[in-house]
């Protein structure tokens, strides 16, 4: 647990450094700092989706995740936490405030956790104590925490807490998992990690399009899971 609490401070610490910055840039920096982040997110996603071996995996995973992801109201449920943190420690301060705390939170929240170094990350820290890949995560998060929040506010940094529960348990799960986890299962779950987070650059951050990221979420789980049953019976 030392790698995923050592990357929630530094996205605590890099978020609050953002905050500080925020209110020195100009609207038109701050858009077009946005507007950066967006490409490099969608380019990034593409290049995770290119490590899959079968392009058909990802495709089913993505649409019985959807449909399980709409069922469940994820998206839903997403907005209506950050609205409840945004009301708690926010104080509600208009509709234009609130939305961006919404938005802060959400977007955050799904990039840090999506990528393929917070699942391996978690992983090799919970089968070896090898925190390496979630040390060098935590950098990288602590300046993306940094750029997110002098635009996006204070919703960024609770962020921060859905990093440490949901790096912390795969961090505990890791061991359960070891034996019948492949590098197909994970490229195929990257791959779909990659999908996701071209949602999230085409709607959270360079407007496109509105996408409902959220609920593709079901589909990392569900990648792996394909691979799993295409071994056994393939």
């Amino acid at each position: 647990m030392t790698g995923t609490l050592l990357n929630a401070v530094t996205i605590l610490i890099g978020g609050g450094l953002g905050l500080l910055l925020g209110s020195r840039l100009s609207s038109k920096l701050k858009q077009t700092i946005v507007a950066g982040l967006g490409l490099f997110t969608l380019v990034y996603g593409i290049t995770m989706f290119l490590k899959t071996q079968n392009s058909l995996i990802v495709l089913g995973s993505l649409v019985i995740g959807i449909i399980l992801g709409e069922w469940m109201h994820l998206e839903e449920g997403f907005a209506a936490l950050g609205a409840k943190l945004e009301q708690t420690f926010n104080h509600g301060k208009g509709t234009e405030e609130k939305e961006r705390f919404i938005k802060g939170f959400l977007t955050a929240s799904l990039i840090f956790c999506v990528g393929p170094m917070a699942i391996l990350g978690s992983i090799e820290a919970g089968l070896d104590g090898n925190i390496n890949t979630l040390a060098v995560k935590s950098i990288l998060d602590g300046f993306t925490a940094m750029a997110f929040a002098s635009t996006l506010g204070v919703g960024v940094l609770f962020s921060a807490a859905l990093v440490l529960i949901y790096q912390g348990g795969i961090t505990l799960l890791a061991g359960q998992v070891q034996n019948i986890t492949t590098s197909m299962m994970m490229n195929e779950l990257t791959a779909v990690g990659g999908v996701i987070l071209v949602g999230i650059a085409i709607s959270g951050l360079l407007e496109i399009k509105k996408i409902r990221t959220a609920s593709f979420l079901p589909a990392l789980i569900l990648a792996p899971a394909i691979v799993f049953l295409i071994s056994l019976f393939g």
